[in-house]
């Protein structure tokens, strides 16, 4: 009985890592499949004046590949797409963090310009696991609260302290989880930010601002 639990247990977690493994190599993919791929978070509006779409495809080589100073862009004539990738390597150097983004950028042709629509995503582990993590925590804290209130534990002075002890913890562990995914997801805006100006300069012959 021990054993073929401990057998479930091991083989639903080699499952798990398989399926989050498989979940980041497909975002980081540079296919077609990848550009519309993962969880959007935002979006931006943009527009090339004096670059016509005809234009833009010639700043690709034939593989549609452009190869930028702090990323790499693929183009998908079909889907008159763009992915976007900060960093070409899957394994490197930098630090990463469990929030990387990448930009689906959609082109539409606007007479002598080009209008863009980026979409920033996340990996769809990424995103879920971070709302599961949230949910038990919050879920488990506000559940705590309700069942010691529920009990009667706050009518004594060391269970009050202990309740609110307990409370606190949970509500620490909580901004913890908050302050590490944004200054995480701050993180990796700014580098898909700086690999999109460099895109941008790339596709409108202008100059990639300084950073």
């Amino acid at each position: 009985m021990v054993r073929a639990m401990l057998l479930a247990g091991v083989l639903g977690l080699t499952l798990f890592l398989a399926l989050v493994l498989g979940d980041w190599f497909h975002f980081t993919s540079l296919t077609a499949a990848a550009s519309r791929y993962g969880c959007g978070i935002a979006r931006l509006d943009d527009r090339l004046p004096l670059t016509p779409f005809t234009f833009v495809i010639e700043r690709f080589d034939r593989d549609g590949l452009l190869r930028l100073p702090h990323g790499v862009a693929r183009v998908f004539l079909e889907q008159r797409r763009i992915l976007l990738r900060p960093q070409y390597q899957f394994f490197s150097l930098r630090f990463r963090t469990a929030w990387p983004l990448n930009g689906s950028i959609d082109l539409e042709p606007d007479g002598d310009a080009t209008r863009v629509t980026c979409i920033k995503r996340v990996p769809w582990s990424s995103a879920l696991l971070t709302l599961l993590w949230f949910a038990v925590v919050g879920l488990g804290t506000v559940g705590f609260v309700i069942a010691y209130l529920a009990e009667g534990g706050p009518m004594s002075l060391s269970g009050a302290l202990m309740g609110l002890g307990i409370t606190g913890l949970g509500f620490l562990v909580l901004a913890f989880g908050v302050l590490t995914v944004a200054l995480a997801v701050r993180l990796e805006d700014h580098r898909l930010t700086q690999a999109y100006h460099e895109l941008r300069a790339a596709l409108a012959r202008e100059p990639a601002p300084s950073r």
